[in-house]
């Protein structure tokens, strides 16, 4: 498939997704639009009562009184079309064979097709279907977000458990610690492969698979390295538990999406982060105590396994499905068995994987995204610098409480909670900004506005720079008390956290659709970044020393600032340029500048003409 033609599918698929999002249409057409293509069962008959028979006497009767008058559903089944469309397997002429049909057997003739195939395509009954995630009662929601986020704090606490025992496995297999250190690299290697595998997944066969499957395999691998008989088995195992551990940082926030709506939407999303990013700091200490005690390096994986064991089994005894094709499927099926009808079918179920296809729109896609795109581009530099000192102060913390304060490393893993309660505030800070953005989201008629999240970015670089500062410059002296560069944490850790929070929620708002591509592509470079700065970290804290070390990592974090406040101002004007997030300026977003934003509607012809590939970015800068 060209990648012109790509680009085409994909932005007809973003126009089909969020309808609501282009409001030079006015809303009488857009239902005209539906129901006349592929939305409604019947485009003239919708209150039209169809009764189907089986065998038993069962009858069936519609789902849809009026459809075009519920927005809920209206917006939902544009979504399922228009994930059905762009998911792998989707395009016709991936599929396309040479090889003549074969024949149909016994001597029959091939049956004609069904009289009218979108009357056998089911739907949700209505917007308060409880079948629909975000119809669940609100205990099920909390029961399967809670064991949610510790599915996925087991991955993250498996990312960073290892460094405790990196001295040991040195000793033991008579390598430097500089390779041993490896063994949380590799991991977070895994981290930025899995995805590729891990979401494409999820959209196909739904979430709850690739939840079990990767925490199956993510806990197999532990018990791997805990046995272990030489290092490149430790090596080589990490990686492949990192690969799996991936799967829970690709997919939660998909379940998430599944079951909340965008009124509930953050407050669930902030308590996932806090989990994915308090694990590494949480895991140091605890590593650290059990390679000082009888126990020995080896139990930091068997207890990761006994972790991701539960996690697994968790999933498998009590995770149900939130993906909305998939769950379609599975009614399509009941309906099939029990009506005897089998062209009752779910959109999901005419799906086909293919190579070629998979290649392009699950790999290519976040890469161009990446490399193409201004926004996520220099996000994802920005955020790539965040993760990859995340993994350093697994280095730099030794340096200083056991290096300059001599404390034991169980002790000295202790320190990082001053990073944990940074990000516990922030989230907090979050959590009671929701009031404030709701009230923003319903004045703008329901539409959010990317650019909302980017001051709470640009306070947290301006926290986080200050923190690098404050630890160096209070670390590198015994005379100075520990508890002076512990706290440093505390402006780290909250920077850290509102960073990565809102700008994965700019993302988000900014590429709706494309929003996992936008995500797969930034996930990507930042794990580049973050399995590659702890192995210079020694010797840059050696060489240059803690204060000034510290200071150039605090130049660089006050360097990229200008980012966000870059897209602040300017973000609008280039998204409307983009050919993968073509959303319109607030309401009343004179503010931000000049005349360009009453040209709106010239913007999104611009945005909706396929661009060449080498001229994409820039066009959009």
């Amino acid at each position: 498939m060209a990648l012109d033609e790509v680009d085409r599918e994909l932005e007809a698929a973003e126009r089909d997704a969020s309808p609501n999002m282009f409001p030079a249409r006015r809303s009488e057409e857009i239902e005209r639009v539906v129901s006349a293509s592929s939305v409604s069962t019947s485009s003239t008959e919708s209150t039209r009562r169809i009764r189907t028979r089986n065998t038993s006497g069962m009858s069936r009767m519609p789902t849809q009184n009026d459809l075009e008058r519920h927005p809920t559903e209206l917006s939902r089944i544009h979504t399922q079309r228009s994930i059905a469309s762009a998911t792998v397997g989707r395009g016709p002429k991936s599929r396309e064979s040479r090889r003549p049909l074969p024949a149909f057997g016994a001597g029959k003739e091939y049956p004609p097709l069904l009289p009218d195939q979108e009357a056998y395509v089911v739907e949700f009954d209505g917007p308060d279907d409880p079948l629909h995630g975000q119809n669940w009662p609100i205990r099920r929601k909390l029961f399967t977000a809670a064991m949610l986020g510790y599915t996925t704090f087991c991955a993250s606490f498996g990312s960073s458990i290892f460094s405790a025992a990196v001295n040991a496995v040195g000793i033991e297999f008579g390598v430097s610690s500089e390779v041993a250190l490896l063994g949380v690299s590799f991991y977070v290697l895994g981290f930025a492969t899995g995805p590729t595998l891990w979401a494409p997944l999820s959209e196909l066969r739904g979430r709850r698979l690739p939840l079990v499957v990767g925490m199956f395999g993510f806990s197999v691998f532990s018990i791997s390295i805990a046995v272990a008989k030489d290092l490149q088995t430790v090596l080589i195992c990490r990686f492949f538990a990192g690969f799996f551990g991936a799967c829970p940082l690709a997919v939660v926030a998909a379940v998430f999406s599944d079951m909340f709506d965008n009124r509930t939407r953050g407050v669930a999303i902030t308590i996932f982060s806090m989990a994915v990013f308090c694990g590494p700091f949480l895991a140091p200490f605890i590593g650290g105590f059990i390679v000082e005690s009888y126990l020995g390096w080896r139990w930091t994986s068997y207890i990761l396994s006994f972790m991701g064991f539960l996690a697994f089994g968790l999933n498998l005894l009590f995770l149900e499905e939130t993906y909305p094709p998939v769950i379609l499927i599975a009614k399509a099926s009941e309906l099939r068995r029990r009506t005897l009808n089998w062209g009752i079918h779910a959109k999901q179920e005419e799906i086909e994987v293919d190579f070629r296809e998979l290649i392009t729109k699950n790999f290519l896609r976040p890469m161009r995204l990446l490399f193409f795109e201004p926004i996520v581009t220099l996000l994802s530099i920005y955020m790539a610098f965040l993760y990859g000192l995340l993994y350093l102060f697994l280095t730099a913390y030794p340096f200083v409480f056991q290096g300059v304060h001599h404390f034991t490393p169980g002790i000295a893993g202790l320190t990082f909670f001053g990073v944990i309660l940074g990000q516990v505030i922030a989230g907090i800070t979050v959590l009671l900004q929701q009031p404030w953005y709701q009230r923003k989201l319903k004045a703008n008629n329901g539409v959010p506005i990317p650019e909302w999240r980017l001051p709470s970015v640009i306070a947290g670089g301006i926290a986080f720079s200050g923190g690098l500062f404050w630890f160096g410059w209070s670390g590198y002296r015994a005379d100075i008390h520990w508890i002076v560069p512990t706290l440093s944490g505390i402006l780290t850790g909250f920077g850290l956290m509102s960073i990565f929070l809102q700008a994965l929620n700019y993302l988000v708002d900014a590429y709706l659709m494309f929003a996992a591509s936008a995500i797969a592509g930034n996930t990507f470079l930042r794990s580049l970044a973050g399995a590659g700065f702890p192995l210079f970290s020694k010797y840059m804290f050696e060489g240059m020393g803690i204060q000034w070390a510290s200071t150039l990592l605090g130049c660089v974090a006050l360097a990229l600032i200008p980012i966000p406040v870059l897209f602040y101002i300017y973000g609008h004007r280039i998204r409307a340029r983009s050919a993968y997030a073509p959303t319109p300026p607030p309401i009343g977003a004179q503010t931000f500048g000049d005349d360009e934003v009453d040209e709106s509607e010239k913007e999104r012809e611009a945005a909706a003409a396929p661009l060449p590939q080498a001229q994409r970015g820039v066009e959009a800068v």
